[in-house]
């Protein structure tokens, strides 16, 4: 399974670290057919929240087949006037088996039409700007994450690990997300519901 977490400038560091520590320690573990990669706009370094600089995977143009596309937050309102990105999103999200955004990732998918009347989430601190925004979604704040058909999105930051270990838990089964989540030492809150 190609797993492609998408990266731009501006991006909150923990959005895409923690779920790419959650799928590279949960392939160290057996999950040898999880392929997990960080895709940028351009083959050059981004610069994430805070001065944290990363040289991504992949660019748009040359990227593996993704099968689970992974939309992170952070600075997002200019990506969101990002004409490159949305007709990326649009070209990539419809074949993509499973879509999932952490925090305001939410926002480019929105932006891109991809969500329509889903079920969705966000950052507790963006959720009323969300619903205003994208007045045809159901956006709650009463979980840490949520599905809404292939879509899974997540509230901001550390959510981004609980809900990668969810989706560890939905392809590989319970036990093995537990065990993932021991070898990171980190206690991971199995319901969605906070």
């Amino acid at each position: 399974m190609n797993l492609g977490i998408y990266i731009y400038d501006q991006a909150e560091v923990l959005d895409f670290s923690g779920p790419f520590e959650v799928f590279s320690t949960a392939n160290r573990l057996g999950a040898k057919d999880l392929n997990v990669f960080l895709i940028a706009e351009k083959s050059i370094p981004v610069v994430a929240r805070g001065g944290f600089k990363v040289l991504p995977d992949y660019s748009f143009q040359d990227h593996p087949k993704i099968d689970l596309l992974v939309v992170v937050g952070g600075v997002h309102t200019g990506e969101m006037c990002n004409s490159n990105l949305l007709n990326w999103l649009v070209s990539v999200a419809p074949v993509a088996t499973e879509v999932a955004s952490v925090c305001t990732g939410v926002f480019l998918l929105a932006q891109a039409g991809l969500l329509k009347q889903e079920t969705v989430t966000t950052h507790w601190q963006d959720i009323p700007q969300l619903a205003i925004q994208f007045p045809m979604l159901n956006v709650i704040n009463s979980q840490r994450w949520v599905t809404s058909g292939k879509f899974t999105t997540c509230g901001g930051i550390s959510a981004g690990i609980d809900m990668s270990l969810y989706l560890v838990s939905k392809h590989y089964g319970v036990e093995f997300a537990e065990q993932v989540a021991l070898q990171m030492e980190y206690r991971w809150c199995k319901e969605p519901i906070q």
